[in-house]
């Protein structure tokens, strides 16, 4: 069935506490995605983030970002006192998220509430901890002990708590009670906060979208808790990280840095581990986004400690064994195969052999640089179309950057003229819902027709990312209805 929906991290709804949290605002947006015609709400993942505040590179697989909690419901509960946070520097722009200015004024926030609630004598708390107990004591006693060692990565820390060797864990667990308490209280409230969000948009008959990254970070409870999901030495230290080969856009290449899983062992456990991720995604998201697909057939190695990502090299990955065990044990799981950048046949073939939709950007169509058919005729129905992806430029930002061939293509294929340079992003838009693809989500800042400083992210850069938000009433009633009207145009429309 043909659909359509749209890209906005829960980061960027507008919010007057520096960053977009589960508010009245994520409500209102649910609201305007059922007046505006829409099936899908994509979101970024929502997992806690550090250096950087990449979504994509965060503390746990499984935790929530506390930043998300919204202060509006914890005072309505008696946890805080709107006084309290209402006058606080959460940044200066209402359309940039501030992050230093987030650590530095809303933690001590959410301690005050924590040292004002009772959570501990409610039912619900009970539940939750039992149901998150694979994940949420490892979670919250590493992020005690990394505060111990004043925010550095478990691979800095003393060697015996760094090792796990029992005596050093009893020891932390023990002294860091109070800490461990308020990460708890943390988890708790992102996920009762996020439940009743995703619940209401279900009732309103919007999907969520959900997106998780192939690799856990380096600095994780994942890999300090659980060393042998992945490619380390006897000292836990990893022996190869992740990345992307140089291509036309990066001469080196990109260096991540994320461990890489031991394969051979997730293969002995029938993907134990990659069950349980799912299964608790599932629970999250109506659909998931997975991304990265292709280091399911082949990943890129590189030698830990290795200054770019030229000296790597393509190693195997479970293939299609992993989607069959998953199917096995959670059935037809809904899925959306991020198969972009370097795809190779056996690339395309697993996609294909797996059944899930795999992604279209259309501006890759335009770009001579990007290699792959992502030109509208060559699509079939079982993908899901972008005009562009959070690490995309925005479509007015990226048409000012492409060569004047590159443009002058564009312009003959879309009949577009001098004068159209100013709302050329519609005829985009109206290009990718009309295609044959089954779903077509649109990013936020393309609807609104915004230029390269609205771009989420760039993609091997530090320091302006993850920051872009909606203001309030800049998402109007007007273009509402105009989002609505092309979406049933090309028979996408939600009745």
């Amino acid at each position: 069935m043909r659909a359509g929906g749209i890209l906005l991290a829960i980061s960027s709804l507008p919010s007057l506490y520096g960053i977009g949290s589960f508010s009245k605002s994520a409500y209102e947006f649910v609201d305007q995605l059922k007046r505006a015609g829409q099936k899908y709400w994509q979101i970024l993942p929502l997992g806690p983030t550090g250096y950087g505040d990449s979504p994509y590179q965060s503390f746990s697989a499984f935790a929530g970002n506390p930043y998300f909690i919204d202060l509006d419901t914890l005072a309505e509960e008696g946890l805080l006192q709107k006084e309290e946070y209402e006058n606080c520097d959460f940044g200066e722009k209402a359309e940039l998220v501030d992050y230093e200015k987030l650590y530095l004024n809303r933690f001590p926030l959410l301690r005050l509430a924590y040292q004002r609630s009772h959570y501990k004598e409610e039912a619900a708390y009970a539940e939750f901890c039992e149901e998150n107990d694979f994940w949420l004591e490892d979670y919250c006693l590493y992020m005690a002990v990394k505060n111990h060692f004043e925010g550095n990565s478990w691979t800095r820390w003393e060697e015996p708590v760094r090792m796990r060797e029992a005596g050093a864990l009893e020891y932390f667990r023990a002294g860091s009670q109070e800490e461990i308490g308020f990460y708890q209280f943390l988890q708790y409230k992102f996920y009762e906060q996020w439940k009743r969000v995703k619940a209401y948009a279900n009732a309103e008959g919007i999907e969520i979208i959900g997106d998780i990254p192939i690799y856990v970070s380096l600095d994780s409870a994942d890999s300090w808790t659980h060393p042998e999901l992945f490619q380390f030495d006897e000292r836990h230290m990893p022996s190869h990280v992740a990345g992307c080969p140089p291509d036309a856009f990066s001469a080196d290449g990109q260096l991540w840095g994320n461990p890489l899983y031991d394969w051979e062992y997730h293969e002995k456990t029938d993907y134990a581990w990659w069950k349980q991720r799912l299964a608790h995604c599932l629970k999250l998201y109506d659909v998931v986004r997975v991304d990265h697909f292709r280091g399911f057939d082949e990943y890129y190695s590189i030698p830990y400690g290795a200054v770019t990502a030229a000296a790597g090299s393509w190693q195997p990955g479970p293939g299609i064994g992993l989607f069959h065990s998953l199917r096995k044990s959670l059935g037809d799981v809904p899925i959306i195969a991020e198969d972009l950048g370097y795809v190779t046949k056996s690339v395309e073939k697993l996609v294909r052999d797996s059944g899930y939709p795999g992604m279209k950007v259309m501006e890759f169509a335009f770009d001579s640089r990007e290699a792959g058919n992502y030109m509208p005729y060559h699509y079939d129905k079982n993908c899901v179309v972008y005009t562009g992806t959070h690490d995309n430029q925005t479509l007015q930002g990226w048409y000012e950057e492409l060569s004047e061939s590159d443009r002058r293509f564009a312009r003959e294929y879309l009949e577009l003229k001098p004068e159209d340079r100013k709302n050329l992003h519609w005829s985009f838009i109206r290009l990718t819902l009309g295609c044959v693809a089954d779903t077509a989500i649109i990013a936020m800042q393309d609807y609104l027709g915004l230029g390269a400083w609205a771009r989420m992210n760039h993609p091997s850069t530090l320091g302006s990312n993850w920051r872009w938000r909606l203001t309030p009433g800049q998402l109007t009633e007007p273009l509402l209805q105009q989002i609505r009207h092309l979406t049933e145009v090309y028979g996408r429309g939600v009745k």
